[in-house]
């Protein structure tokens, strides 16, 4: 694979405000795709060879090994503009980063404080090495009927003479079929306690991708299920140590949270911009009703993109914290309720014909509905909200494990 850096006809001096720009660039090109592969449900090859031509697979990548040495905040701002463009393109990418960022930004300190093996971190370094390149990651958490709580899932790994077996089905996973790894999460099999860990398992070893995606939504993001009996070497455990899953989700839910947010926040943006060119085209943009609902609407998505940078900026300055952790699920409520609240005012005041097969509000509008049920959803992020309002532990005082 040939090498792509952060920096290509850049100016070294700012890589990270470089990848911005070019997510704002690219944004029109990837929403000119969107309609033909959300009809088609297929994956958006020529957006991801446009995504590692611009080095942006290199987003979180420190700038020693080829990236862009980005933070979280700046993740957000790059994942908001890609999903004003296409919002399962954007997705699709917040998985990528997901993977790439989780091993960036874990501090060195506390991985060794847990144990890791200096081998560990000449594996990691590898993995992002390639991502920089343009290797494409994906995830494959979640299990259907335990959702994403890492506690209830039935993968599984054993040890092995060479390093590990790891077996099971895992849904949703974006970007399958065209990813070079997943990140596999999967419980200890055989030494009755109840560790999960997290496996990066190569898309040439014993992953079998089922073609199950056919859903409202995000049809583009291709999130099959995928069914994985692999062997995978010692160093395929990610951060060297058994059991470092719910640790790492509980101590850094943004990877798996707040990322999410970004998105629907991009997404909400493409709802105005659409729904704004649709009103003046049709001359209904004089209409002071119409006018209302695009005012609420704007002021809701400022609102939203404020908490979302405000939870990004926290999650940069002070990760891992408590009060970041809330402002992380403050964020995912309302980027995913907003989206789906904007969209849907948005497409009444364009009226019937914009809900046409083809009309980028409706395509957006399906994908704005889907930010509410990705994990963590809607619900629990204010039943865990909640939890910590009244002055409980979310960790300890819900009624099922927050992982």
């Amino acid at each position: 694979m040939a090498s792509v850096t952060c920096r290509i006809a850049d100016p070294p001096s700012d890589p990270v405000a470089a990848a911005q720009a070019r997510a704002r660039r690219l944004a029109p090109v990837l929403a000119s795709r969107a309609e033909a592969h959300d009809a088609s449900g297929s994956f958006p090859a020529a957006d991801f060879e446009d995504l590692r031509g611009n080095g942006l697979l290199g987003l979180l990548v420190p700038t020693r090994l080829g990236g862009c040495g980005a933070s979280f905040a700046d993740y957000a701002a790059v994942a908001t503009e890609l999903a004003s463009g296409a919002g399962a393109t954007a997705l699709i990418f917040n998985m990528h980063a997901a993977v790439t960022g989780a091993l960036a930004h874990t501090p060195e300190e506390l991985v060794r404080q847990l144990g890791a093996p200096d081998s560990f971190l000449a594996s990691r370094d590898r993995v992002l090495a390639r991502a920089a390149a343009g290797a494409l990651y994906a995830v494959a958490m979640s299990e259907r009927g335990a959702g994403s709580r890492l506690s209830r899932i039935s993968t599984t790994y054993r040890r092995t003479a060479g390093g590990f077996r790891v077996t099971g089905t895992k849904a949703f996973v974006s970007g399958a079929g065209h990813a070079d790894a997943y990140l596999v999460a999967a419980r200890d099999d055989a030494s009755g306690e109840p560790r999960v860990s997290y496996f990066l398992v190569p898309a040439d070893s014993g992953v079998r991708v089922e073609p199950t995606w056919d859903a409202m939504g995000m049809r583009a993001t291709g999130s099959h299920d995928v069914h994985v009996d692999a062997e995978v070497p010692e160093d395929a455990l990610l951060g060297g140590i058994e059991g470092l899953a719910v640790l790492l989700a509980e101590v850094m839910p943004q990877w798996l949270v707040a990322s999410y947010a970004a998105v629907y926040v991009g997404v909400a943006r493409a709802a105005l911009q659409a729904g704004g060119a649709h009103l003046r085209e049709r001359g209904l943009h004089t209409l002071p009703a119409v006018r209302s609902r695009m005012g609420r609407a704007e002021a809701a998505v400022a609102a939203a993109g404020l908490v979302v940078d405000e939870a990004a900026r926290r999650v940069t300055d002070q990760p891992g914290t408590p009060e970041t952790n809330r402002w992380i699920w403050r964020a995912k409520l309302l980027a995913g309720d907003t989206a789906a609240e904007v969209a849907s005012s948005v497409l009444e005041a364009a009226g019937a014909s914009a809900t046409r097969r083809g009309h980028p509000l409706e395509r957006i509008y399906r994908d704005a509905r889907c930010g509410a049920l990705q994990p963590a959803t809607s619900d629990v992020c204010a039943d865990w909200l909640g939890i910590a309002a009244l002055g409980g532990d979310p960790d300890r005082d819900g009624q099922v494990p927050r992982w």
